[in-house]
């Protein structure tokens, strides 16, 4: 029996308006080759100064992970040659980064691989978060290659674990926490197929109970969960079939692949380098960054973040730990919640109709972010559940009607003949008729066969075509049938 062993690097992009060391813009998707100058092409005599608002955001992310914040820190030159690094190359912090010894805690909803109970949690420790200035881009078609450096420059936090996960499925429950965490702080906008949010993944295997650390093997830049999952899965399945053919050591080798969604395999594309190939040296051309005390008063000011958010929904609401995760696990959908809880509606209805049916109609590009119905309509619909004025299966349709059509709720209430009756001398007229029309049946249930009292009900509901209250319903067919 094998156990594996998982670390993460992950690459941030900060969302600053302009590059690490320069004015240039970061905006996503211009014309390539626009958003340089003469510091972000590495031209001769052009020199970095380090942006401040790097520095605020890197500290808000300490904050967040309950972080060792190194109110000084250095920055350091990394030598390697790419296409898309007209520097040969990289700034980042190596020796004193930004941020040390944090940690971040993941819940298990379900039972897991490793059979963690639901409900349970695990933390896991990261080493640190290091600033450093991302490369360009290359652009490959057919047998040309292009380079677009308007990603050239642009601020990282390169977020580094421990080697504390155990499977695949910790690895992604610790990537969508950190991804929620970027997104509840502002710091990055974390889309991964803009390449915003990189995940390179560190794999071994080892023998259960062996506390030894084997070859490692990294994955680099894959940009979805559920590649993620597959690719570790992959590697495993591959380390581990060496290891019991004998073969480890010869196969498994410190090196760098890549995931071939298309083959479902992980390749090799080079060996691994050292700290020693980059040759790292202090860079000569930037000062140490400083956060002073004031800047530090400042900066650590964060926003309520997904476990405080969670805590207190449980707290307020009422809510069971689930769901609270479920709804806090996107900062997106907690502020929706909270803006439909304006409309004095009950948590446990506002939760159903978030997360099962307004779900289940966002698809493609429709999100909640971009949803036809906003909080407050959605919200409101559930209002009009509450108090009777529609049943929760009619809202199903009115809710299938708002997401076609820009009206108010009782609009499509009103449009589509949706409106509960809940007059009790129209409800009590065909109760009787109904009752009249079936004395056999009503005999039967007052000589005790109670399931007979659904079919009445049934039957009233039909005949009033789904528009009669069921509350009223049940309690003057209780009378009129006891």
């Amino acid at each position: 029996m094998f156990e594996t062993v998982i670390g993460l690097e992950v690459h941030v992009q900060l969302n600053t308006k302009s590059k690490l060391f320069c004015s240039c813009p970061t905006s996503f998707n211009h014309k390539q080759n626009t958003n340089t100058c003469p510091t972000c092409l590495a031209l001769p005599g052009a020199l970095p100064v380090l942006n401040k608002e790097v520095l605020h955001k890197s500290v808000m992310l300490g904050e967040a992970i309950d972080a060792t914040i190194n109110q000084t820190s250095y920055f350091d030159r990394k030598s390697y040659f790419y296409p898309d690094s007209p520097s040969a190359y990289q700034i980042t912090q190596l020796y004193t980064p930004v941020i040390e010894h944090g940690k971040l805690r993941i819940d298990f909803l379900e039972e897991g691989a490793q059979h963690q109970k639901s409900g349970s949690h695990k933390t896991i420790r990261i080493n640190r978060a290091h600033i450093e200035a991302d490369a360009g881009k290359n652009i490959h078609e057919g047998d040309i290659s292009k380079v677009d450096l308007n990603r050239a420059g642009t601020p990282l936090l390169e977020i580094v674990s421990e080697p504390d996960m155990r499977s695949a499925e910790e690895a992604i429950l610790y990537l969508k926490k950190l991804h929620s965490i970027i997104r509840y702080l502002d710091i990055g906008d974390a889309n991964m197929q803009e390449g915003s949010f990189r995940v390179d993944v560190n794999v071994s295997i080892r023998p259960k109970g062996d506390e030894k650390l084997y070859t490692r093997v990294e994955i680099k830049n894959i940009n979805s969960f559920r590649f993620i999952q597959k690719a570790i899965e992959l590697e495993v399945a591959r380390q581990t079939e060496a290891w019991e053919d004998g073969v480890y050591d010869k196969e498994i080798v410190q090196e760098t692949r890549l995931f071939d969604q298309v083959k479902q395999e992980t390749r090799s594309m080079r060996g691994k380098e050292e700290a020693a190939d980059y040759r790292y040296f202090p860079e000569p051309d930037l000062l140490k960054a400083v956060v002073t005390d004031e800047m530090m008063e400042e900066f650590s000011k964060i926003p309520e973040l997904p476990d405080e958010k969670m805590e207190r929904f449980v707290r307020d609401y009422g809510m069971s730990e689930y769901n609270a995760i479920v709804v806090t696990s996107s900062v997106e959908m907690a502020h929706f919640f909270e803006a439909m809880m304006e409309e004095g509606i009950s948590a446990k209805n506002a939760i159903t109709w978030l997360t099962v049916e307004l779900q289940a109609r966002l698809k493609g590009d429709v999100n909640i972010t971009n949803s036809p119905i906003d909080a407050k309509k959605l919200g409101f619909l559930v209002k009009r559940i509450e108090d009777g004025t529609i049943s929760g299966k009619a809202a199903k349709e009115v809710l299938d009607y708002l997401m076609q059509n820009s009206v108010d709720v009782d609009s499509a209430i009103d449009t589509l003949g949706l409106k509960q009756v809940s007059d009790t001398g129209a409800i009590e007229a065909i109760c009787d008729a109904i009752i009249a029309a079936n004395g056999d049946k009503a005999e039967q249930y007052k000589n005790g066969k109670d399931k007979l009292f659904g079919f009445f009900v049934g039957q009233v509901m039909k005949e009033s075509k789904g528009s009669a209250n069921p509350q009223t319903v049940n309690e003057i067919l209780k009378t009129k049938l006891g």
